[in-house]
């Protein structure tokens, strides 16, 4: 074999060995307005505003090539300035915030999109390596999230949304309900909580906005139901890391706590 035909045996084992890399995208829909806790992505938690620890734990993720913040606040855009965070504006009557990642899809190009909720300032870049892992491995995986192992007190919690999986991890159902329903109090232990962070391929993405809301959807208020009722399997990874979304005082001085401790540990 002379060096001329080795060299282009060798380039074709290893253009066929090696996938396109994968362009990801991480996206935080910020909004300034909230129904229980006013203006929470702007509250200071340990000396920092709450938007900036989740930007800062999602730009630790080495799988995200970029993160942008999403919003229709001026506040926020002069907070992202102020911090030299990446945002975009999108429009103010984005009905959620998948809608708003949407948006920002349609001026910058990726394969895959991550939905990174703005009130999570307890997320850690294991969540989203073991969100994007299986999806990158697996070029059928449309859409993607996460779940946890639910903590007791949380298992009757609408506050809390549960989640059923079938064996290859597809979801079954998301619910603020307590499902599986144990019909004959066996003591069943391995309830899973649904953690709202969510990564998309672009032509699932780009089919949402078109899908009218759901029956589903509008009856339990949660928007991935949408996917479920059209046909679309949700991939559920899992983490043994839960976290705890801001919606009141109470969630902002709890949070508070924990990110103090790691501060200072």
């Amino acid at each position: 074999m002379n060096r001329t035909h080795r060299t282009q045996l060798f380039s074709a084992v290893e253009s066929g060995s090696a996938p396109e890399p994968q362009r990801v995208l991480g996206v935080i829909p910020a909004r300034l307005h909230s129904t229980r806790l006013e203006r929470k992505m702007l509250r200071e938690i340990a000396g920092e505003p709450m938007l900036a620890w989740v930007y800062r734990a999602a730009r630790a993720c080495s799988q995200l090539q970029q993160v942008y913040i999403a919003t229709d606040a001026e506040e926020i855009m002069a907070l992202a300035q102020r911090f030299g965070f990446p945002a975009i504006f999108t429009p103010s009557d984005c009905p959620s915030g998948t809608d708003r990642v949407h948006v920002v899809a349609q001026a910058i190009a990726a394969d895959i999109y991550v939905n990174i909720q703005g009130d999570e300032p307890l997320l850690r870049p294991e969540h989203l390596d073991a969100l994007l892992t299986p999806m990158l491995a697996d070029h059928t995986i449309e859409v993607a999230t996460l779940s946890t192992p639910c903590p007791p007190a949380q298992v009757h919690s609408p506050h809390a949304v549960k989640v059923v999986a079938d064996t290859h991890g597809r979801a079954l159902y998301f619910s603020r309900a307590t499902i599986p329903f144990d019909r004959d109090n066996a003591g069943y232990g391995a309830y899973r909580k649904h953690l709202g962070i969510y990564a998309y391929r672009k032509r699932a993405l780009d089919r949402f906005p078109s899908l009218p809301p759901s029956p589903l959807e509008s009856i339990e208020k949660l928007e991935q139901l949408r996917f479920l009722e059209n046909g679309i399997a949700i991939h559920v990874s899992q983490t043994p890391y839960d976290t705890r979304g801001v919606d009141t005082e109470e969630d902002l001085a709890a949070v508070e706590v924990v990110l103090t401790a790691r501060l200072l540990g």
